[in-house]
This record gives C-alpha cells, sequence and structure tokens, in this order.
C-alpha cells in the first residue's frame, strides 16, 4: 500500500510551520495534526540561517488550545471545522504542504551518513541496541521529533523514535522493558532526580494525586535516558493495520463523564490514539449508559498503562458514536478533548 501521513511524521507548510501528524486517519484533502514550531529567530532550536521557537511546548490540550488560538488569529485556514469529530480541530490543506517528513527514511539516512553530530550518534546506537535485542529490522524504524526535521540541538533535545507494525512494536516493548530492567550505564530509567522532575511537570498538567502520576510513569515502558540523554518510543501502525477512513465513524459529544471500570481489552492502547475496550462500567457522575464500549485516550500519558482484567477510573468526554459501516450505534469516552478543559484522566485502581 501507499505510504500514507502516519502518527509522528511532520509536515512543513509554504510558511514554514512545522506539524507534528496525529494518528492514522485523515480527510481527503487534509492532515490532523499540531503546529511545533515556528520561525523564531529567537528560537533555541534550528540552523546557522534558521532559527525556531516551539510553539507547542507540552502535548496537553492546555497548551494545545493555545497553539489554536495562534492559528485562528493569523493562520484560520489550518483549522477545520469537523463534520467527523463535531469540532475545531489544526489540520493542514495537502495544497499548503511544502515537504512530508517520515521518520524511517530520516533513520535510514542517518544509518548512511558519513559525519553526525552527538545526538544523531546515539540515535544510530540506541535504534541498534534495540534492533538488536528485539530482533526488529532497522526499517521498521524511525526518529521523529526534532531530530526528524534536522533542527535538534544537541545540547538539550531528545530522542524521540518510532517503530512501525504492532508485531514490531510487541517485540520492542518486550525487549525494551527487558533492558531497562538491566538498567546498565548506557541504558536505564531515569534516575531519581529525573523522575522527581517528570512528576513535577506532569503533576501540575494533569488532575492527578503525586502518587497517581508516579504509578503511571513506573508502567511506561517506552521511556528512559540513553547515554544521558532522555529517549523515548512510539509504536505507529502501517497502512494494512489501519482498517478506518475517515467519516466511517461519527463521533457527537455528549457532555462529560466519570467512571469506574474493567479492562477487557488494551491490544490498540499501544498506538496513538490509544484505545482500551471496558465492561463492567459503573458511572460516577454523568448520564447512566449500558453502551459504554470504549475509553480512547489522545493524551500519550495514558497510553498503554492498564491490562486485560484491571479496574480504572477514567474521566471524559463521552461521545455517541455511530459506525456508518454496520449501522452500530454506541458511547465511548474520550480523553484529551478541549471540553474537558484538562479535567479529564485515565489511571489504574489498585487493590
Amino acid at each position: 500500500m501507499t505510504r500514507g501521513y502516519r502518527n509522528r511524521d511532520y509536515v512543513e507548510t509554504i510558511e514554514g510551520f512545522f506539524f507534528t501528524v496525529v494518528g492514522d486517519v485523515h480527510p481527503v484533502e487534509r492532515v490532523i495534526g499540531y503546529l511545533k514550531y515556528a520561525l523564531d529567530s529567537r528560537g533555541k532550536w534550528g540552523t546557522a540561517t534558521k532559527r525556531y521557537d516551539r510553539v507547542l511546548k507540552y502535548y496537553s490540550t492546555i497548551h494545545l488550545s493555545e497553539t489554536f488560538h495562534f492559528l485562528k488569529e493569523k493562520y484560520p485556514k489550518y483549522m477545520y471545522d469537523s463534520e467527523v469529530q463535531h469540532l475545531l480541530i489544526s489540520a493542514v490543506p495537502l495544497k499548503s504542504i511544502q515537504r512530508h517528513y517520515r521518520p524511517e527514511v530520516r533513520l535510514l539516512g542517518l544509518f548512511n551518513a558519513e559525519r553526525l553530530d552527538q545526538l544523531e550518534q546515539n540515535v544510530v546506537d540506541l535504534v541498534g541496541t534495540i534492533s538488536d535485542e528485539s530482533h526488529v529490522d532497522l526499517k521498521q524504524f524511525g526518529i521523529t521529533g526534532s531530530v526528524l526535521v534536522n533542527i535538534h540541538n544537541p545540547q538539550f533535545s531528545d530522542i524521540d523514535l518510532t517503530v512501525y507494525g504492532r508485531q514490531s512494536s510487541l517485540k520492542v516493548k518486550a525487549a525494551l522493558s527487558d533492558l531497562l530492567e538491566r538498567s546498565d550505564q548506557c541504558l536505564k530509567r531515569f534516575d531519581e532526580p529525573a523522575i522527581d522532575e517528570w512528576l513535577r511537570s506532569r503533576s501540575w498538567l494533569y488532575p492527578l494525586k503525586r502518587n497517581d502520576v508516579e504509578l503511571i510513569y513506573r508502567r511506561h515502558w517506552n521511556r528512559g535516558i540513553f547515554k544521558g540523554v532522555p529517549f523515548s518510543v512510539h509504536p505507529g501502525k502501517i497502512e494494512t493495520e489501519v482498517t478506518e477512513r475517515y467519516g466511517d465513524r461519527i463521533y457527537s459529544p455528549e457532555g462529560i463523564i466519570e467512571v469506574e471500570a474493567r479492562i477487557d481489552d488494551a491490544t490498540e492502547s499501544l498506538f496513538m490514539p490509544g484505545t482500551y475496550r471496558i465492561s463492567s462500567v459503573r458511572v460516577l457522575s454523568g448520564p447512566a449508559l449500558f453502551d459504554l464500549r470504549e475509553i480512547v485516550t489522545y493524551e500519550g500519558l495514558y497510553c498503554d498503562i492498564a491490562s486485560l482484567g484491571e479496574r480504572v477510573q477514567a474521566r471524559g468526554k463521552l461521545e455517541k458514536v455511530d459506525d456508518k459501516r454496520n449501522g452500530d450505534v454506541y458511547h465511548r469516552i474520550l480523553i484529551g478533548s478541549m471540553e474537558a478543559k484538562g479535567t479529564d484522566y485515565l489511571k489504574p485502581i489498585l487493590d
């Protein structure tokens, strides 16, 4: 199949904006994405001739709303009133895309390059280590973030990897979990000072107590430190694994709901958006419903943190889902909506 626009690809617009692509399902003539970097002579990212500032400071709805406000005021063509999702989102018209950046292509270029800076060399070494341990081909990996668009700063930029395909992602999850448990000098989990900083920053971004955030952090298998540099690994689907087209399902908002539920299937929580199938729902606040089937998160913090059979507590936007493919109608909870105004969350319930 033709390589489409995948989650965590980047697109550069004719104005020089860098948008990070969100999800794998997009309108016919647009690509859904968040504005990440914009030209700014005082910016900390860039080259000798072009400097960039990071517009989206954190991946949270609070900071995302700031980018929406900027685009609505200055570049309204990048805002899209979706009749499928019944909301206003940022989405780049195809005709405004100057270049499409693919993580796997950039990574291949790094492996073939004669000269690399220290951060790029660390990317190559980290991918080689994970590939050897997981037996996943190098071609299944990619590099995203500032390194992808070649505006990184070796002094402070992180390493954000991608791995493509369900089976490859599961192999990498198992291998990386193993590597992090060994905690050698090169590849290890965050040390205590780094954990404290991570917890501090997330505690004010999300409506969670410190112990909840710490539990969630401990379940993140895809983050750590490599040769002193923070890194993350983000599973992504390949085109044959994307079965939905934009408009196949229509989502209608019906307020905010808070529930407890049991996880029946967490296999899709690896990806973005992360999806958990649920049952045995107990509504804590909001309308009493008997057809709540899913919790879907666009907040990466909550992806792949709950397991089959585990009970969770969640608060988010209630949506009616109308599946046009088979006429099925049901409800889901969406985490990461503007309507929740940063009050939505997902957390495991410990006995």
